[in-house]
């Protein structure tokens, strides 16, 4: 079977004050902004992004994710990814090139999360003084104290976790590489989905909301857990509360750390974790008794990390879904016992 996607290449999300999400990503973060549109939307790359950006930021009410990006792994695998995507119900539209990349095909899946698909794409040629000794490097590494070298994934929400999971393993060929399913009761909470040898580029948690295409997280990757603890530092010393970490989850095996934008957005800082090339890949099942979120079941998640984006204040957990008489507040939240976080 031809491979379709390569990798998670952009991000767009909104912000109801562009301004104060840019100036942190760029100041407290390290990102650089290398251009705006009419339309109000600004475009940001980490240091080492091989493309022109990586993250756009765009006017919106509230909170979420607009537009998922992926580049394909050729340009027969872009229409063969458009054809297999109406194969399985939904159509989406082409787009002529614009800013960054050629054309594309954008779509809107079952859960209604949205997402765009290319081949052709613009490479990153650094400025004058910005230039790496290293052939390899797009750019000069950054002396920012938090500076992440690249975009890594995005968690989403959805009300059926397999379901979710099922479609785009058949549509575009994402790898499943594990689900979260509660200890007392048959409900699985969370799933991992890949394009590539990292456990994933593309999460999911579980979600009550009747609103369609929420976001959990996004996330960004540094070199080492070093880097990571360091951004902790910067963060904090400069405003920014840590919402959760750092520590290592057991699916995946990264080292997080989690804190939110001006916004509100959840961003995730992570590093480490496991390669995994195996192209019939079974996924296992974690439990949270076993350190699926938490690899050392030594602390609880707190309750805001269930919330995603847009908020929906009705429906504020990502569990709610399938609750058994007598485990309404454990399904709350399944990481909030001490040992299960």
């Amino acid at each position: 079977m031809i491979k379709l996607l390569s990798h998670l290449a952009h991000l767009e999300i909104a912000s109801p004050d562009v301004e104060a999400s840019v100036t942190f990503y760029e100041r407290q973060f390290g990102l650089t902004v290398v251009d705006r549109d009419a339309d109000g939307s600004v475009y940001l790359r980490c240091w080492g992004d091989y493309y022109r950006y990586s993250l756009v930021v765009s006017p919106g009410e509230q909170p979420a994710v607009l537009n998922m990006a992926w580049r394909t792994s050729s340009d027969e695998a872009l229409d063969e990814a458009a054809r297999r995507i109406e194969a399985q119900g939904t159509t989406g539209t082409w787009h002529e090139p614009r800013q960054g990349h050629g054309r594309s095909y954008q779509f809107t899946g079952p859960y209604g999360h949205t997402m765009e698909l290319y081949w052709e794409v613009e490479r990153f040629a650094a400025p004058e003084g910005r230039a790496s000794i290293f052939p390899d490097r797009p750019e000069r590494r950054s002396s920012h104290g938090a500076a992440p070298r690249f975009l890594d994934h995005v968690t989403v929400a959805a009300s059926d976790v397999r379901g979710f999971a099922d479609w785009y393993n058949k549509a575009l060929g994402f790898r499943i590489m594990a689900y979260t399913q509660l200890d007392h009761a048959d409900v699985t909470v969370f799933g991992v989905l890949t394009t590539n040898e990292k456990s994933h580029d593309l999460g999911v948690v579980l979600d009550s909301s009747p609103i369609p295409g929420r976001v959990n997280h996004i996330a960004f990757w540094v070199d080492s857990h070093e880097e990571l603890l360091r951004a902790a530092d910067v963060l904090m010393e400069n405003g920014t509360d840590i919402e959760y970490g750092p520590s290592i989850h057991g699916v995946g095996e990264q080292t997080f750390l989690y804190f939110r934008e001006p916004s509100t957005l959840r961003v995730e800082l992570n590093t480490g974790g496991y390669r995994n090339y195996v192209p019939d890949w079974v996924p296992n099942v974690w439990k949270p008794s076993t350190g699926s979120n938490s690899i050392y079941r030594n602390g609880a998640m707190p309750m805001s990390m269930t919330e995603s984006f847009p908020p929906d204040a009705a429906h504020p957990s990502a569990t709610e879904e399938g609750v058994l008489p007598g485990t309404e507040e454990q399904l709350l939240n399944p990481y909030a016992l001490q040992g299960q976080g």
